[in-house]
């Protein structure tokens, strides 16, 4: 088996042993749920309901007169008890909505999707919008924006990215293996819906069952799909490396997958689509880890978005001990979170829950390169850092900060232990700033 990857990276312990072979639960329908009115790259939306108003499950409650947004569906059936700014993974606290589980169970769902070689793009995508489906691999990007390229824009190729890199998370993996069907129908969409002429599926060899499963179903596409074994190596799930590696194309500076051709989803985003054209049910649920040596009982689990983290840490069994952090996503480059009261949003991929953490002292930078290795966009990591040091932002700008991906690479190789990440996502932020109020000079 030939193992495709791209230069740099890191081998981080993957800790996929906790959850690995667990199949995924379903995670019953909680008393309530919390669901913020910004869950995906993009403008925040409107309440389509107001407080005290009955909704179904899958009925749509919020939505906006966007391009780059998602709208929302409520994931039970009950009463909107609440609109008020309320816990935020990501945001602190944010607007959202607060419904009630009344326990009967309406829905409302959209008709299958039949014949979905013979439906027009256009329509595709709008029917994309109104399921309001975004990228589950964490960035949440709305996906009718991803597979509507521009005029001019050819896209020849479609990759669904199943690498699943950063370590604990193992929700796309069971997705894979539990749900192989949903997400073939997903990537039929998908394709349809941008145009593409062929499909790539590429997976980490660690996850050889979800390699085997899909070479034995891609044959029956209605387009060439090839299954396309991965190095296991962090951060292979990333988008411009992922195209490097399998179709060996680089993305340019400040570009896009769509400008060499190319356009990537993650493979839970394909089930999520796959799951709305087989049974009508738009984005209301998804697949996360809940991981780590603190949990008692680490699972894979199907939770309604809007599921607040400590009935999720309840139906894991509780702490085997008080984690130190807790964190959304991986370990690489997940969000600390504050409280347990925090909700799954559309762009939870898990949580885990760590307790080996020790303070590190910082040393001089020894000029070891380690970092430069390391850094999958080939740029210089301990150079950008002394720019954020010393605030010299244009020259952080010129020297391509904005191409960082923040994934930690550096700051894990650092044997000085220098925060790396942390000071170029500072210099990111300064320069973009700038960048808005016409402050950098050309």
């Amino acid at each position: 088996m030939k193992l495709r990857t791209f230069s740099g990276g890191i081998h981080p312990p993957t800790f996929k042993e906790f959850t690995a072979t667990k199949p995924i639960k379903e995670f019953p329908l909680p008393s309530q749920v919390v669901l913020p009115l910004l869950q995906h790259t993009g403008a925040p939306l409107s309440p389509l309901v107001k407080k005290g108003d009955r909704v179904r499950r899958g009925q749509k409650i919020a939505d906006v007169e966007a391009f780059i947004a998602a709208p929302l569906h409520a994931p039970l059936a009950g009463t909107v008890v609440r609109i008020e700014d309320s816990f935020h993974p990501l945001l602190g606290k944010f607007p959202a909505l607060t419904i009630e589980n009344d326990g009967s169970g309406e829905e409302e769902r959209k008709d299958p999707l039949y014949g979905i070689e013979s439906k027009d793009p256009a329509f595709l995508r709008e029917w994309i919008r109104e399921g309001g489906m975004v990228g589950l691999g964490g960035a949440a990007f709305p996906t009718h924006v991803k597979v509507s390229p521009p005029s001019g824009k050819k896209i020849d190729s479609f990759i669904l990215n199943g690498a699943e890199c950063e370590p604990y998370l193992t929700c796309d993996y069971r997705v894979m293996i539990e749900r192989p069907s949903a997400i073939l129908t997903g990537l039929r969409v998908l394709v349809r819906a941008c145009g593409a002429e062929r499909a790539f599926i590429g997976i980490e060899e660690n996850k050889i069952e979800a390699i085997e499963g899909f070479d034995k179903l891609v044959k029956d596409l209605p387009f060439p799909t090839q299954v396309v074994p991965l190095l296991t190596k962090y951060p292979q799930g990333s988008e411009k490396q992922l195209i490097v590696a399998i179709l060996g194309r680089e993305v340019p500076p400040g570009g896009l997958p769509l400008d060499v051709g190319v356009i990537v989803n993650n493979v839970q985003t394909a089930w999520a689509v796959g799951r709305m054209a087989e049974e009508g049910l738009p984005l209301i649920e998804r697949v996360i880890t809940l991981s780590g040596e603190c949990l008692k009982n680490p699972e894979n689990l199907q939770v309604p978005l809007g599921t607040v983290l400590s009935d999720l840490v309840d139906f894991c069994g509780g702490w085997v001990e008080a984690p130190k952090k807790v964190v959304m996503g991986g370990p690489m480059m997940g969000v600390a979170q504050t409280s347990l009261q925090v909700p799954v949003v559309k762009g939870t991929s898990g949580f885990v829950f760590l307790s080996n953490l020790y303070e590190k002292k910082e040393y001089p930078c020894i000029r070891c390169r380690r970092c430069i290795d390391a850094c999958p966009m080939r740029l210089f990591p301990t150079t950008l850092g002394k720019f954020s040091e010393y605030q010299a932002f244009d020259e952080a700008r010129n020297h391509r900060v904005l191409d960082c991906m923040e994934c930690g690479a550096c700051s894990y190789v650092c044997p000085s232990n220098i925060s790396l990440t942390h000071l170029i996502r500072l210099a990111k932020a300064e320069v973009m700033r700038r960048s808005r109020g016409g402050e950098i000079n050309e």
